[in-house]
């Protein structure tokens, strides 16, 4: 069975106002990315307890943290950047959840093939770090990272060979790249996807839609998603804006448009979710 997720602070920045839209969709999971106006890496100690005894209170878990890590320049100081990734590793051991998304630091325009050692070298510390305390490090395609085409994820993964890197697959940020998801990278990444974003994007414009007005190529990732078995989570990533028909609209709706949006689709294709 399917399990749904989402970004909650896509909701709003108060953390009774997320799991409130979240109960209302039958949502019992979210990514753990900001709360309180403050990033999850951010908190103090005492705010992560207050956070997880809430969560603990109305029901909830947390299916990844949604961490920043990798969105750095490649030149960046990655010294002080492994510190973020041990509070990452910390949060998530502390919310009892295998997963913290990650990326493959920012790339300067054609010039891919001239980073790649550098790349390489540290996402396997950034691995090593999240083996030793069993956490899997999600890298998240997306534009201007290394890791932004199917060929570009392969590699990263294949080379890096760990069950500790798995692959964050995200239909909206291939289609920002100009790439077709369904039709041209879930074939390179098939193995090692364990983690599905749902959004849906305009291969002409970029503009982010709900799912199933896109190019994302929705339905038929659900079918294959369907027909390989996965029951992992479907997370909510909407990034949708009040325009045009959805003009008007707070926050709080957009979220729900989307949450509806990708329940159509797997009512379309008979997939339980929970």
């Amino acid at each position: 069975m399917i399990t749904l997720t989402g970004f909650a602070d896509e909701i709003a920045s108060e953390l009774d106002i997320q799991l409130d839209v979240l109960e209302s969709e039958q949502i019992h999971h979210l990514e753990l990315r900001s709360v309180w106006g403050k990033n999850a890496l951010q908190l103090t100690d005492d705010e992560a307890v207050k956070v997880k005894g809430i969560l603990e209170d109305r029901g909830f878990q947390v299916s990844s943290i949604g961490s920043p890590l990798g969105k750095i320049k490649i030149t960046d100081n990655f010294d002080l950047h492994l510190e973020e990734a041990r509070k990452a590793i910390w949060l998530a051991s502390f919310f009892q959840v295998s997963y913290v998304r990650i990326f493959s630091f920012y790339i300067p325009d054609g010039e891919h093939d001239r980073y790649r050692s550098e790349v390489l070298s540290r996402m396997q510390s950034l691995v090593q770090l999240a083996e030793r305390a069993g956490i899997v490090l999600l890298h998240e395609n997306e534009s201007h990272i290394y890791g932004d085409n199917g060929e570009r994820c392969r590699d990263l993964l294949q080379a890096i060979s760990s069950p500790y890197l798995r692959a964050a697959f995200d239909p909206a940020n291939f289609v920002q790249c100009k790439v077709s998801p369904v039709t041209e990278a879930y074939p390179l990444l098939d193995e090692y996807i364990s983690y599905i974003h749902i959004k849906d994007a305009v291969m002409e414009t970029g503009s982010v839609v709900p799912s199933g007005e896109g190019d994302g190529q929705l339905r038929q990732l659900l079918q294959v998603l369907k027909q390989k078995g996965y029951c992992g989570y479907l997370s909510l990533e909407p990034h949708l804006r009040a325009a045009g028909r959805l003009n008007g609209l707070s926050k709080p709706e957009l979220f729900i448009v989307a949450s509806r949006a990708i329940k159509l689709l797997l009512a379309e294709q008979n997939i339980p979710w929970s």
